[in-house]
């Protein structure tokens, strides 16, 4: 370009530059390959609550255990739970329009490891059926009736986001778990 002076500087230039300046910038670099025991150890040191989430598939009512869950929006009313696509409870729960999410209480650890364990567990457990053909499980501390408002595909999970159409609670000691482990609330008063 005529009558123009431009300056060209290379990247490498710029870096040193940027090296000399004070104070010297500090990189952390991600550590590589990945650790997925590591990762999943380090999450569990965040204590969620437990839900267990209910729908009605083609062979009949499922369940589920979930600590993926939270909620989104007030107006209009919104919740979430995320879905392991590895799940062999993925299809009914992929393909749900209506679900419930119970929050458990404190002394519902049994019901808890029986649904991990079983989609078909509703013998530990009083229940009944919403207008939707839902199962309701008896005695959670909170539940959220939803339909399903959007799905989003997350990497190896589902990301199920409800609209609230109905809910229910109590007062009680809700159930945490964390570091692999189901566990109680206590307050610092």
């Amino acid at each position: 370009m005529e009558g123009c002076a431009v300056s060209m500087t290379t990247m490498e230039e710029r870096v040193d530059d940027a090296m000399r300046s004070d104070p010297p910038v500090s990189v952390t670099p991600r550590v590589t390959p990945f650790n997925q025991r590591a990762y999943r150890d380090a999450l569990g040191n965040f204590g969620t609550g437990v839900t267990i989430i209910t729908a009605t598939g083609s062979e009949g009512p499922v369940g589920m255990t979930v600590n993926s869950f939270a909620s989104v929006s007030l107006d209009p009313a919104l919740v979430l739970w995320s879905l392991a696509k590895s799940s062999g409870r993925f299809a009914p729960f992929a393909e749900a329009q209506n679900y419930a999410i119970h929050v458990l209480c404190a002394d519902q650890q049994d019901l808890a490891s029986a649904f991990a364990r079983n989609g078909n567990a509703f013998h530990a457990c009083d229940w009944v059926l919403n207008g939707h053909g839902v199962p309701q499980i008896e005695g959670a501390i909170a539940r959220f009736d939803c339909t399903r408002n959007a799905a989003h595909d997350a990497g190896d999970h589902l990301i199920i986001v409800g609209q609230v159409e109905n809910f229910v609670h109590r007062q009680s000691e809700p159930l945490i778990f964390a570091k692999g482990s189901f566990g109680g609330f206590r307050r610092n008063d």
